[in-house]
Protein backbone atom coordinates (compact mmCIF):
# COMPACT_ATOMS: atom_id res chain seq x y z
CA UNK A 1 0.00 0.00 0.00
CA UNK A 2 1.40 3.41 -0.93
CA UNK A 3 1.39 6.57 1.17
CA UNK A 4 -1.81 7.86 -0.44
CA UNK A 5 -3.70 4.81 0.71
CA UNK A 6 -2.41 5.11 4.24
CA UNK A 7 -2.92 8.61 5.45
CA UNK A 8 -4.98 10.75 3.11
CA UNK A 9 -8.38 11.37 1.61
CA UNK A 10 -9.56 12.29 -1.84
CA UNK A 11 -9.07 15.90 -2.79
CA UNK A 12 -12.32 17.84 -3.05
CA UNK A 13 -13.85 18.69 -6.39
CA UNK A 14 -12.27 21.80 -7.82
CA UNK A 15 -9.14 21.21 -5.72
CA UNK A 16 -6.16 19.24 -6.95
CA UNK A 17 -7.96 17.36 -9.67
CA UNK A 18 -6.06 14.37 -10.97
CA UNK A 19 -3.80 14.19 -7.95
CA UNK A 20 -5.81 11.44 -6.24
CA UNK A 21 -5.38 11.31 -2.48
CA UNK A 22 -3.61 14.11 -0.66
CA UNK A 23 -1.02 12.69 1.73
CA UNK A 24 1.09 13.92 4.61
CA UNK A 25 4.05 13.95 2.21
CA UNK A 26 2.17 16.31 -0.11
CA UNK A 27 1.41 18.71 2.73
CA UNK A 28 5.01 18.55 3.95
CA UNK A 29 6.36 19.37 0.49
CA UNK A 30 4.02 22.34 0.00
CA UNK A 31 4.59 23.68 3.53
CA UNK A 32 8.36 23.13 3.18
CA UNK A 33 8.63 21.13 6.41
CA UNK A 34 9.33 17.51 7.25
CA UNK A 35 6.72 14.75 7.33
CA UNK A 36 7.33 14.42 11.08
CA UNK A 37 6.57 18.12 11.55
CA UNK A 38 3.27 17.76 9.69
CA UNK A 39 2.35 14.75 11.82
CA UNK A 40 3.09 16.66 15.03
CA UNK A 41 1.10 19.68 13.83
CA UNK A 42 -1.92 17.55 12.94
CA UNK A 43 -1.86 15.78 16.30
CA UNK A 44 -1.59 19.10 18.21
CA UNK A 45 1.82 18.17 19.65
CA UNK A 46 2.79 20.91 22.15
CA UNK A 47 6.48 20.65 21.18
CA UNK A 48 5.86 22.27 17.79
CA UNK A 49 6.01 26.06 17.43
CA UNK A 50 2.63 27.75 17.19
CA UNK A 51 3.53 29.59 13.96
CA UNK A 52 4.67 26.35 12.32
CA UNK A 53 1.56 24.51 13.40
CA UNK A 54 -0.72 27.24 12.05
CA UNK A 55 1.15 27.29 8.74
CA UNK A 56 0.88 23.51 8.35
CA UNK A 57 -2.81 23.46 9.25
CA UNK A 58 -3.56 26.28 6.83
CA UNK A 59 -1.71 24.48 4.04
CA UNK A 60 -3.49 21.19 4.85
CA UNK A 61 -6.87 22.94 4.73
CA UNK A 62 -5.97 24.67 1.46
CA UNK A 63 -5.01 21.35 -0.13
CA UNK A 64 -8.11 19.52 1.12
CA UNK A 65 -6.21 17.11 3.35
CA UNK A 66 -7.93 15.18 6.15
CA UNK A 67 -6.34 12.37 8.17
CA UNK A 68 -7.37 8.76 7.80
CA UNK A 69 -8.85 7.89 11.20
CA UNK A 70 -7.99 4.23 11.05
CA UNK A 71 -4.37 4.86 10.01
CA UNK A 72 -3.97 7.46 12.73
CA UNK A 73 -5.44 5.04 15.24
CA UNK A 74 -2.68 2.52 14.51
CA UNK A 75 -0.16 5.12 15.62
CA UNK A 76 -1.96 6.86 18.48
CA UNK A 77 -3.97 3.84 19.64
CA UNK A 78 -6.99 6.17 19.62
CA UNK A 79 -9.55 5.79 16.87
CA UNK A 80 -11.46 8.99 17.58
CA UNK A 81 -14.64 6.91 17.27
CA UNK A 82 -17.52 6.57 19.72
CA UNK A 83 -19.61 3.48 18.92
CA UNK A 84 -23.36 3.77 19.47
CA UNK A 85 -25.06 0.41 20.04
CA UNK A 86 -28.77 -0.12 19.42
CA UNK A 87 -30.87 -3.13 18.56
CA UNK A 88 -34.14 -1.20 18.44
CA UNK A 89 -34.22 2.29 16.99
CA UNK A 90 -37.85 2.21 15.84
CA UNK A 91 -38.74 4.26 18.92
CA UNK A 92 -38.43 7.89 17.68
CA UNK A 93 -36.81 8.85 20.99
CA UNK A 94 -33.53 7.17 20.05
CA UNK A 95 -33.01 8.56 16.53
CA UNK A 96 -33.41 12.04 18.04
CA UNK A 97 -30.88 11.19 20.74
CA UNK A 98 -28.50 9.83 18.08
CA UNK A 99 -28.65 13.01 15.99
CA UNK A 100 -28.14 15.35 18.95
CA UNK A 101 -25.40 13.26 20.52
CA UNK A 102 -23.56 12.92 17.19
CA UNK A 103 -23.56 16.70 16.72
CA UNK A 104 -22.11 17.23 20.18
CA UNK A 105 -19.42 14.63 19.60
CA UNK A 106 -18.48 16.22 16.27
CA UNK A 107 -17.83 19.45 18.17
CA UNK A 108 -15.28 17.44 20.17
CA UNK A 109 -13.66 16.12 16.96
CA UNK A 110 -15.05 12.68 17.70
CA UNK A 111 -16.85 10.54 15.15
CA UNK A 112 -19.79 8.22 15.76
CA UNK A 113 -20.46 4.81 14.31
CA UNK A 114 -23.92 3.29 14.79
CA UNK A 115 -23.96 -0.48 15.20
CA UNK A 116 -27.38 -2.10 15.08
CA UNK A 117 -28.54 -5.71 15.11
CA UNK A 118 -31.85 -7.56 15.27
CA UNK A 119 -31.35 -9.98 18.11
CA UNK A 120 -28.57 -10.60 20.64
CA UNK A 121 -26.29 -7.74 21.62
CA UNK A 122 -23.40 -10.21 21.63
CA UNK A 123 -23.52 -10.18 17.81
CA UNK A 124 -22.06 -6.67 17.87
CA UNK A 125 -18.78 -7.82 19.42
CA UNK A 126 -16.97 -8.80 16.18
CA UNK A 127 -17.66 -5.36 14.69
CA UNK A 128 -16.54 -3.65 17.88
CA UNK A 129 -13.28 -5.59 17.93
CA UNK A 130 -12.57 -4.49 14.35
CA UNK A 131 -13.41 -0.84 14.95
CA UNK A 132 -11.70 -0.59 18.35
CA UNK A 133 -13.67 2.52 19.41
CA UNK A 134 -12.37 4.83 22.08
CA UNK A 135 -15.60 4.26 23.98
CA UNK A 136 -19.09 2.79 23.59
CA UNK A 137 -22.51 4.28 24.31
CA UNK A 138 -25.37 1.76 24.54
CA UNK A 139 -28.62 3.46 23.48
CA UNK A 140 -31.31 0.84 23.05
CA UNK A 141 -30.42 -2.70 24.01
CA UNK A 142 -30.75 -5.23 26.76
CA UNK A 143 -27.52 -6.84 27.83
CA UNK A 144 -25.94 -9.13 30.38
CA UNK A 145 -23.03 -8.64 32.77
CA UNK A 146 -21.08 -11.13 30.61
CA UNK A 147 -21.43 -8.83 27.61
CA UNK A 148 -20.20 -5.86 29.62
CA UNK A 149 -17.26 -7.93 30.87
CA UNK A 150 -15.79 -7.75 27.36
CA UNK A 151 -15.34 -4.00 27.71
CA UNK A 152 -13.67 -4.36 31.09
CA UNK A 153 -11.19 -6.82 29.60
CA UNK A 154 -10.45 -4.56 26.62
CA UNK A 155 -10.37 -1.46 28.87
CA UNK A 156 -12.93 0.22 26.61
CA UNK A 157 -15.08 2.69 28.60
CA UNK A 158 -18.81 2.13 28.25
CA UNK A 159 -21.76 4.39 29.01
CA UNK A 160 -25.28 3.03 29.35
CA UNK A 161 -27.79 5.62 28.13
CA UNK A 162 -31.24 5.37 29.76
CA UNK A 163 -30.61 1.85 30.97
CA UNK A 164 -28.42 0.05 33.47
CA UNK A 165 -27.33 -3.42 34.50
CA UNK A 166 -27.24 -4.06 38.23
CA UNK A 167 -23.71 -4.64 39.46
CA UNK A 168 -22.08 -3.79 36.12
CA UNK A 169 -18.96 -1.64 36.06
CA UNK A 170 -20.25 0.91 33.57
CA UNK A 171 -21.18 4.57 33.61
CA UNK A 172 -24.93 5.24 33.56
CA UNK A 173 -26.90 8.27 32.37
CA UNK A 174 -30.59 7.60 32.85
CA UNK A 175 -33.96 9.21 33.36
CA UNK A 176 -35.32 8.40 36.81
CA UNK A 177 -37.89 6.04 35.34
CA UNK A 178 -39.09 4.70 38.67
CA UNK A 179 -39.82 8.20 39.99
CA UNK A 180 -41.60 8.98 36.71
CA UNK A 181 -43.89 5.98 37.11
CA UNK A 182 -44.65 6.94 40.71
CA UNK A 183 -45.46 10.50 39.60
CA UNK A 184 -48.00 9.24 37.07
CA UNK A 185 -49.70 7.08 39.71
CA UNK A 186 -49.91 9.95 42.20
CA UNK A 187 -51.38 12.39 39.66
CA UNK A 188 -53.95 9.91 38.38
CA UNK A 189 -55.02 9.04 41.93
CA UNK A 190 -55.29 12.72 42.90
CA UNK A 191 -57.54 13.28 39.86
CA UNK A 192 -59.97 10.57 41.00
CA UNK A 193 -58.94 7.52 38.96
CA UNK A 194 -59.59 4.29 40.84
CA UNK A 195 -58.93 1.37 38.48
CA UNK A 196 -55.41 1.74 36.99
CA UNK A 197 -53.55 -0.56 34.62
CA UNK A 198 -50.12 -0.75 32.98
CA UNK A 199 -49.18 -1.91 29.46
CA UNK A 200 -45.58 -3.07 29.37
CA UNK A 201 -42.97 -2.59 26.71
CA UNK A 202 -40.06 -5.03 26.66
CA UNK A 203 -40.46 -6.82 29.98
CA UNK A 204 -36.73 -7.31 30.63
CA UNK A 205 -35.66 -3.73 29.81
CA UNK A 206 -34.58 -1.74 32.87
CA UNK A 207 -36.71 1.18 31.64
CA UNK A 208 -39.83 -0.98 31.61
CA UNK A 209 -39.02 -2.61 34.95
CA UNK A 210 -38.45 0.74 36.69
CA UNK A 211 -41.49 2.48 35.19
CA UNK A 212 -43.72 -0.41 36.17
CA UNK A 213 -42.21 -0.65 39.65
CA UNK A 214 -42.67 3.07 40.22
CA UNK A 215 -46.26 2.98 38.97
CA UNK A 216 -47.23 -0.02 41.09
CA UNK A 217 -45.56 1.48 44.15
CA UNK A 218 -47.24 4.83 43.54
CA UNK A 219 -50.64 3.21 43.21
CA UNK A 220 -50.11 1.33 46.48
CA UNK A 221 -49.03 4.53 48.24
CA UNK A 222 -52.18 6.26 47.00
CA UNK A 223 -54.44 3.47 48.23
CA UNK A 224 -55.35 2.23 44.75
CA UNK A 225 -55.76 -1.47 43.90
CA UNK A 226 -52.81 -3.25 42.32
CA UNK A 227 -52.85 -2.35 38.62
CA UNK A 228 -53.52 -5.03 36.04
CA UNK A 229 -50.38 -5.34 33.88
CA UNK A 230 -50.69 -6.33 30.23
CA UNK A 231 -47.62 -7.87 28.60
CA UNK A 232 -46.69 -5.86 25.54
CA UNK A 233 -43.65 -7.84 24.45
CA UNK A 234 -41.75 -4.80 23.14
CA UNK A 235 -41.86 -1.00 22.91
CA UNK A 236 -44.00 -0.98 19.75
CA UNK A 237 -47.31 0.35 18.44
CA UNK A 238 -48.55 -3.23 18.05
CA UNK A 239 -47.71 -3.99 21.69
CA UNK A 240 -49.90 -1.11 22.81
CA UNK A 241 -52.74 -1.94 20.43
CA UNK A 242 -52.88 -5.62 21.34
CA UNK A 243 -52.17 -4.95 25.01
CA UNK A 244 -55.11 -2.56 25.27
CA UNK A 245 -57.50 -5.13 23.78
CA UNK A 246 -56.21 -7.87 26.09
CA UNK A 247 -56.43 -5.58 29.09
CA UNK A 248 -60.07 -4.60 28.54
CA UNK A 249 -61.06 -8.18 27.75
CA UNK A 250 -60.36 -9.07 31.38
CA UNK A 251 -60.68 -5.68 33.13
CA UNK A 252 -63.33 -3.66 31.27
CA UNK A 253 -63.79 -1.19 34.14
CA UNK A 254 -60.21 0.12 33.86
CA UNK A 255 -60.27 3.93 33.96
CA UNK A 256 -56.56 4.80 33.55
CA UNK A 257 -53.76 3.15 31.57
CA UNK A 258 -50.07 3.99 31.95
CA UNK A 259 -47.92 2.69 29.08
CA UNK A 260 -44.26 1.68 28.86
CA UNK A 261 -43.52 4.46 26.35
CA UNK A 262 -45.26 6.86 23.95
CA UNK A 263 -45.37 4.47 20.99
CA UNK A 264 -47.09 1.86 23.17
CA UNK A 265 -49.48 4.55 24.40
CA UNK A 266 -50.37 5.64 20.85
CA UNK A 267 -51.15 2.02 19.97
CA UNK A 268 -53.31 1.76 23.08
CA UNK A 269 -55.19 4.95 22.14
CA UNK A 270 -55.98 3.67 18.66
CA UNK A 271 -57.22 0.34 20.03
CA UNK A 272 -59.40 2.14 22.57
CA UNK A 273 -61.06 4.23 19.88
CA UNK A 274 -61.16 1.82 16.94
CA UNK A 275 -61.66 -1.56 18.62
CA UNK A 276 -63.26 -0.83 21.99
CA UNK A 277 -65.38 2.23 21.21
CA UNK A 278 -63.95 4.16 24.16
CA UNK A 279 -63.66 7.91 24.48
CA UNK A 280 -60.35 9.41 25.57
CA UNK A 281 -60.15 10.74 28.23
CA UNK A 282 -63.85 10.56 29.19
CA UNK A 283 -63.92 6.74 29.47
CA UNK A 284 -60.22 6.06 30.03
CA UNK A 285 -57.13 8.17 30.61
CA UNK A 286 -53.95 7.14 28.81
CA UNK A 287 -50.42 8.25 29.73
CA UNK A 288 -47.13 7.53 27.99
CA UNK A 289 -43.42 8.04 28.67
CA UNK A 290 -40.66 9.83 26.65
CA UNK A 291 -42.50 12.83 25.12
CA UNK A 292 -41.49 12.14 21.52
CA UNK A 293 -42.47 14.82 18.99
CA UNK A 294 -45.63 13.05 17.82
CA UNK A 295 -46.97 12.90 21.39
CA UNK A 296 -47.91 16.58 21.04
CA UNK A 297 -49.61 16.13 17.65
CA UNK A 298 -53.31 17.09 17.86
CA UNK A 299 -54.30 13.60 16.72
CA UNK A 300 -52.66 12.15 19.83
CA UNK A 301 -52.45 15.01 22.37
CA UNK A 302 -50.77 12.52 24.68
CA UNK A 303 -50.12 13.14 28.35
CA UNK A 304 -46.66 11.76 29.02
CA UNK A 305 -43.53 11.90 31.14
CA UNK A 306 -40.89 13.93 29.30
CA UNK A 307 -37.41 12.50 29.51
CA UNK A 308 -34.79 15.25 30.07
CA UNK A 309 -33.09 14.40 26.76
CA UNK A 310 -30.89 17.48 26.51
CA UNK A 311 -29.76 17.22 30.13
CA UNK A 312 -29.04 13.51 29.63
CA UNK A 313 -26.93 14.28 26.55
CA UNK A 314 -25.10 17.03 28.46
CA UNK A 315 -24.29 14.54 31.22
CA UNK A 316 -23.19 11.94 28.67
CA UNK A 317 -20.80 14.44 27.05
CA UNK A 318 -19.42 15.34 30.49
CA UNK A 319 -18.89 11.65 31.24
CA UNK A 320 -17.16 11.09 27.88
CA UNK A 321 -14.86 14.03 28.63
CA UNK A 322 -14.05 12.56 32.02
CA UNK A 323 -13.36 9.14 30.54
CA UNK A 324 -11.12 10.66 27.84
CA UNK A 325 -8.92 12.05 30.59
CA UNK A 326 -8.91 8.61 32.24
CA UNK A 327 -9.50 10.20 35.61
CA UNK A 328 -9.33 7.67 38.44
CA UNK A 329 -12.49 6.54 40.19
CA UNK A 330 -15.45 4.26 39.70
CA UNK A 331 -17.90 4.73 36.82
CA UNK A 332 -20.54 7.31 37.68
CA UNK A 333 -24.30 6.82 37.65
CA UNK A 334 -26.69 9.70 37.03
CA UNK A 335 -30.50 9.45 37.29
CA UNK A 336 -32.24 12.63 36.14
CA UNK A 337 -35.88 13.52 36.92
CA UNK A 338 -38.55 13.55 34.22
CA UNK A 339 -41.46 16.00 33.91
CA UNK A 340 -45.15 15.22 33.46
CA UNK A 341 -46.53 16.90 30.33
CA UNK A 342 -50.30 17.15 30.77
CA UNK A 343 -52.31 17.11 27.54
CA UNK A 344 -55.74 15.91 26.46
CA UNK A 345 -55.41 12.13 26.77
CA UNK A 346 -55.79 12.06 30.57
CA UNK A 347 -58.32 13.54 32.97
CA UNK A 348 -55.99 15.68 35.02
CA UNK A 349 -57.35 19.00 36.30
CA UNK A 350 -55.61 22.26 35.50
CA UNK A 351 -54.66 22.57 39.17
CA UNK A 352 -52.50 19.46 38.83
CA UNK A 353 -50.41 20.84 35.99
CA UNK A 354 -46.70 20.99 36.91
Amino acid sequence: MDDAGKDGVMAPAGGRAGRGRITVRDVAREAKVSVATVSRALSDDPTIARETRERVLEKAKEMGYAPNLFARGLITRKSGIVALLANNITNPFYPEVTVKLTRRLQEMNLHTMLISWEDSVEHSLPALRQIAPDMVVVLAATMTPDFLKHFQESETPIILFNRYVTGARASVVCCDNEAGGALVAARLAAAGHRRPAYIQGLATASTNVDRMRGFLGGCEAAGLPTPDAASGGDFTYEAGYDGMKALFARAPSTDAVFCGNDIVAIGAMDAARCELGLRIPEDVSIVGFDDIAMAAWPSHDLTTVRQPMNAMIDRTIAEITRLQKREPGRPEQHFLPGRLMIRGSARLPETLRP
